[in-house]
């Protein structure tokens, strides 16, 4: 490995942090900064264009606007509403029933958007007025908003198991979908033990019980949208559509549960709806293109086989290793975005993890559960910022009620590291992984 390039392509990302230029151009500019070493300017600027291009060439990418859009229908399409309600049914009974129905929201809403943020936003921005009536402190609510939104991450569909399947040239889209689903809602639940063992302190009220009618019209309501995760993964387990045309699909399905079936969305709101999912798309895909060229300028330089030698001489205990590149992975949550680190960090961690035996779906669900814990963790964590916007709080009053859910989270990812089968078990059992 040589030195120097490792110093201009993680100083000049640094700096360009620090100096408040917008991470896909940071990621762009390092990996130029370091093709010049051994390179001409024009070569050095080719190479990275080139790189950009042929990065997103790919069949697999189109899931990623398809699902953006289909997302951002269901945002605008009373989708949310429906999915709270019916959540207040399924966590009304429990000490602080708000808080439940929240994570219950979240998990639901969160699997079929794919985006964390729009989840804290569509459920903090619905829950947090009822959570201040009842007499909840904003913070804790807001605690409970952030750390529970990442959920749907883990929860197919999910876009960021696709980015992963990329880097990895072909890791099983299905399978890493179907392996997210036992983590994600442990995950869930988790979090909704530490909500309610704070909200049983505090004496939060419990919701009154339902009457069999009102559980009727609740989970009626919540059906369809729920169609969306059973259509998505029945076709992509049975075979019938790849993961790329289910997020076509379900661009069809949400177009007409919300302008047909709902009427929340009319005709003419399309074309915006589109162009927000547009930019959205272009601002991923800069992303994606950026950090594949550094990926590309990484491995120019010898890093990641330089980096999975030296933590292979560090320890044989794979226990330790595993440990180690957890931590290395929080840490790097708490400053970078998912979407680049998964990109960056992937060539890097993964060569060490097979060596040690570990299943790249596996890795892959153990990358964005970490992850997962970084966007709500500060200073860069982007669901922390949202949740805390619609909870109208400031990030420094939402600290101290996320330690307990910070406190699981950790311990529920050592868990899902060190215990294979948790993420293993369902892709064996449906697709013969």
């Amino acid at each position: 490995m040589d030195t120097q390039s490792v110093l201009v392509l993680f100083g000049t990302f640094a700096l360009l942090m620090i100096l408040g230029v917008p991470i896909a151009f940071s990621i762009g500019l390092a990996a130029f900064a370091t093709f010049l070493l051994f390179m001409s300017f024009d070569q050095s600027v080719y190479i990275v264009a080139q790189q950009i291009a042929s990065g997103l060439d790919s069949f697999t990418l189109l899931a990623i606007p398809f699902f953006i859009l289909a997302g951002n229908i269901m945002n605008r399409g009373g989708i949310a509403m429906r999915l709270i309600e019916f959540a207040k049914v399924l966590g009304g009974r429990l000490p602080g029933a708000l808080a439940h129905c929240n994570v219950i929201a979240n998990m639901m809403f969160g699997s079929i958007s794919g985006s964390a943020v729009a989840s804290a936003a569509a459920v903090g921005g619905v829950m947090a007025p009822l959570q201040k009536k009842e007499g909840y402190d904003p913070a804790y609510s807001a605690a409970v908003n952030i750390a529970s939104c990442p959920t749907g991450l883990l929860i197919p569909p999910s876009s960021t198991f696709i980015v992963y399947s990329l880097i990895t040239n072909g890791t099983s889209v299905a399978a890493l979908f179907v392996a997210g689903y036992i983590p994600g809602i442990l995950m869930g639940l988790s979090l909704m033990v530490v909500a309610g063992i704070i909200a049983k302190r505090r004496g939060y009220p419990v919701a009154p019980r339902p009457s069999g009618r009102e559980v009727a019209v609740k989970a009626a309501d919540a059906m369809l949208p729920l169609g969306l995760i059973v259509i998505v993964m029945g076709g992509i387990i049975g075979g019938i559509f790849t993961a790329t045309e289910a997020s076509a699909v379900a661009v069809v399905y949400t177009l007409f549960l919300a302008v047909v079936w709902y009427r929340e969305i009319t005709w003419r709101e399309l074309p915006s709806i589109i162009l927000e999912s547009a930019v959205t798309t272009s601002i991923v895909l800069l992303m994606i293109g950026c950090s594949i060229a550094m990926s590309k300028a990484m491995a120019f330089a010898d890093i990641p086989y330089s980096i999975s030698d030296a933590l292979l001489n560090l320890s044989e205990n794979p226990l330790v290793l595993l440990l180690i590149i957890n931590i290395a992975l929080l840490v790097v949550g708490t400053f970078m975005d998912m979407t680049p680190a998964l990109l960056i960090f992937t060539p890097i961690f993964l060569p060490v993890v097979v060596d040690l035996g570990m299943d790249p779906v596996h890795f892959g669900v153990v990358m964005t559960f970490n992850l997962c814990i970084g966007i709500c963790t500060p200073p860069v964590g982007s669901a922390l910022f949202v949740g805390c916007s619609v909870g109208g709080v400031k990030i420094g009053q939402v600290i101290k009620p996320m330690l307990g859910f910070y406190a699981v989270l950790v311990s529920l990812l050592l868990v899902v590291t060190y215990v294979p089968s948790i993420s293993l078990f369902l892709p064996r059992l449906l697709l013969g992984y």
